[in-house]
């Protein structure tokens, strides 16, 4: 087994998405380079040294088997895939990412290629605040002064405030942190699917919605007008008990929940099926039991357009389903966006996947990942 070395880093963004930036390259240092044993929180400080968005800084320790110089090659090559471009010579600038190496265990290094401890440290108050969270009592082996000397010796008194949000070493610890995800869409969206590869892939507990053998169904679909209202009674009884059922109980070997349906699905579709006086009684019904019902920390919204969905339901052969009406298709999409409008305060997330076949393509899995990692690291935890 190679032997490890502590490293402290520190990490900054002020282009684009920077918080997205920060967290995928704690991602890819932790898969790439190291353990990442440390996260300080995020910083928003302003520019130093140039004109500039402000910057979101923080820092992280990170035990690593790689020398120094491998070390800066690995950082560098992390700063370009992420978009940092460096014009030599030209100085300060934005970025999108900026990785620095603070120390390496006491090392100290004088090089053309690196510099260890980080020349400017004691100077920059946006790294010694980060620093100073996980590593206070770490003494810089050429000033002989720990980190809270030095962030109370340094001159920058640049206003830097502390935000809200969090890091993590991995995407399935982020999506840990979200404990309820329900996924929902159309009829032939892929919920189901979606749901199984999340569960499967980030070890998160099922709540799959039980259906194939309501007796109303199939007869609904035959006479929309007669069967609506025992149809939406029935399944609002079964999502009811079933919800209560597997969200009451936690699995201590899951990280999080995720579902395909949400208890709300049943006042969207009754909204669509039913006559107005029919839809008034089952509101009342409805919002006794929403009360007591588990909300979801994520609600995600797939997105289809018609004709893909129509094209699902084909292929995936449920006799019953085969003579769905595009326009009844329609009116659950408007349905789903009039109830998303109405809940603002809810963490809704749109992912359009009506040109995605997240099934057969790795790539446009990793698509939606990314679009549900984005969305949760803005979430306060």
């Amino acid at each position: 087994m190679n032997k490890t070395a502590t490293t402290y880093l520190s990490l900054g963004s002020n282009l684009g998405d920077k918080l997205n930036h920060l967290q995928e390259v704690v991602f890819l240092i932790h898969s790439t380079i190291g353990n990442v044993v440390k996260i300080s929180p995020i910083y928003e400080t302003p520019a130093w040294g140039f004109e500039g968005e402000d910057f979101y800084n923080c820092c992280i320790a990170v035990e690593t088997s790689l020398m120094p110089l491998d070390l800066l090659k690995k950082l560098l090559e992390i700063e370009t895939r992420l978009g940092r471009e460096r014009n030599e010579g030209a100085g300060y600038a934005s970025r999108t990412v900026d990785i620095d190496i603070i120390y390496y265990e006491r090392e100290i290094i004088n090089s053309a290629a690196l510099t260890i401890p980080h020349p400017s440290l004691q100077l920059r108050r946006f790294v010694l605040r980060p620093l100073a969270d996980i590593a206070p009592q770490f003494y810089h082996p050429v000033l002989n002064k720990d980190t809270r000397n030095l962030l109370q010796e340094c001159k920058d008194k640049s206003n830097i405030t502390r935000t809200h949000h969090k890091l993590y070493t991995t995407r399935s610890q982020l999506f840990s942190q979200l404990q309820y995800i329900a996924i929902e869409g159309n009829i032939g969206a892929g919920k189901t699917t979606l749901a199984h590869k999340i569960g499967q892939d980030f070890n998160a507990k099922l709540v799959l919605e039980r259906f194939a053998d309501n007796p109303f169904l199939p007869k609904f679909y035959e006479d929309q007008s007669r069967f609506a209202f025992p149809l939406e009674m029935s399944f609002l009884a079964d999502r009811y008990q079933q919800f209560m059922d597997d969200t009451s109980q936690y699995d201590l070997f899951k990280n999080f929940m995720v579902s395909d349906y949400d208890i709300n699905k049943s006042l969207i579709f009754a909204k669509v099926t039913l006559q107005e006086e029919e839809f008034k009684l089952y509101r009342k019904l409805f919002n006794l039991m929403h009360k007591e019902i588990k909300k979801p920390t994520m609600y995600i919204y797939l997105y289809q357009n018609t004709e893909r969905l129509l094209q699902n339901i084909k292929q995936r052969g449920r006799d019953y389903e085969q003579n769905i009406a595009p326009e009844y298709l329609e009116k659950l999409n408007r349905g789903y966006f009039d109830f998303l409008k109405s809940f603002p305060e809810q963490n809704n997330l749109i992912v359009d996947v009506s040109e995605l076949d997240f099934v057969e393509n790795l790539d446009d899995y990793e698509v939606i990942l990314d679009q549900i990692q984005k969305f949760a690291v803005k979430l306060s935890f």
